[in-house]
């Protein structure tokens, strides 16, 4: 894809560890996440994950007009209080910290941010919300990854409800969507400030945002990138990003996103 003049979306990197194509340890954003963006006319920056202060989280922060933050391994129970798991996998306390930091950094400085599948979970912890550690234990529950989970590629594709009038319905264009899931872990108890705006057809939470006027906030525990090529109402949630994030630089640098891309 070309280079995009739009908006600086910091897309949260994730780690991986050194192997055959790298001799050190790797900071790593999917295609799928950054293809979404770019379609969507922003500029996907992926920001490697380190210690930081509040502070320093704000102004890093402050750099860019948007934030992503993806999917991937589970959440540490030790940061919502909750007890381990023998199915809880990929742990990566560093990982959770920094991502909790960016979380409060984004409403401090009021960045737009959308949480994808585990990034739900982080904004949910980071407010003061739990999780389901293993959903395969809540009877009744539909299928919210494959079979083999965490092995293969494609997630499970099923329905969400969304509140009429909600922010997620009203930037996806539509209240009833398909999504693809690939997630054994779920929302629990819900963080201080969001509310619920998406259910699965067992009742689980699928979609989350704050309730703030200035600050726009989405969380869904779906991964809309899978689908988003095909899909326009799974694009149009990464369309809705780019665009509140464009606004952003706008009202801030007077001379729109192509100003703001040269901040970084």
């Amino acid at each position: 894809m070309a280079v995009s003049s739009g908006p600086l979306i910091a897309v949260i990197g994730r780690h991986g560890a050194p192997g055959r194509l790298s001799r050190d340890s790797v900071t790593f954003a999917g295609f799928r996440y950054l293809h979404s963006v770019q379609r969507g006319g922003g500029e996907p920056v992926v920001v490697a994950p380190r210690a930081v202060t509040h502070d320093e989280g704000c102004a890093l922060l402050d750099r860019f007009d948007g934030l992503l933050l993806l999917g991937g391994a589970d959440v540490d129970p030790a940061s919502y209080g909750g007890a381990p798991h023998p199915s809880i996998y990929g742990v990566h306390p560093e990982q959770d910290r920094f991502e909790i930091h960016m979380v409060r950094a984004a409403l401090e400085v009021e960045i737009p941010t959308l949480a994808i599948c585990r990034g739900i979970q982080v904004v949910n912890v980071a407010l003061g919300g739990t999780l389901i550690p293993h959903l395969p234990d809540v009877p009744g529950h539909v299928d919210h990854a494959p079979t083999k989970f965490p092995a293969g590629q494609d997630g499970v594709l099923h329905g969400v409800s969304l509140d009429r009038g909600s922010r997620v319905a009203g930037a996806m264009r539509a209240a009833d969507i398909i999504g693809a899931s690939f997630h054994h872990q779920g929302i629990d108890r819900v963080g201080e400030g969001l509310e619920v705006v998406g259910r699965s057809p067992d009742g689980l939470t699928e979609a989350l945002e704050y309730h703030r006027d200035s600050m726009w906030l989405l969380g869904v525990q779906w991964h809309p990138e899978d689908t988003a090529e095909r899909d326009p109402h799974q694009q149009a949630l990464y369309d809705a990003l780019v665009e509140r994030a464009g606004s952003r630089a706008a009202s801030r640098f007077g001379g729109g996103a192509a100003h703001a891309s040269s901040r970084v």
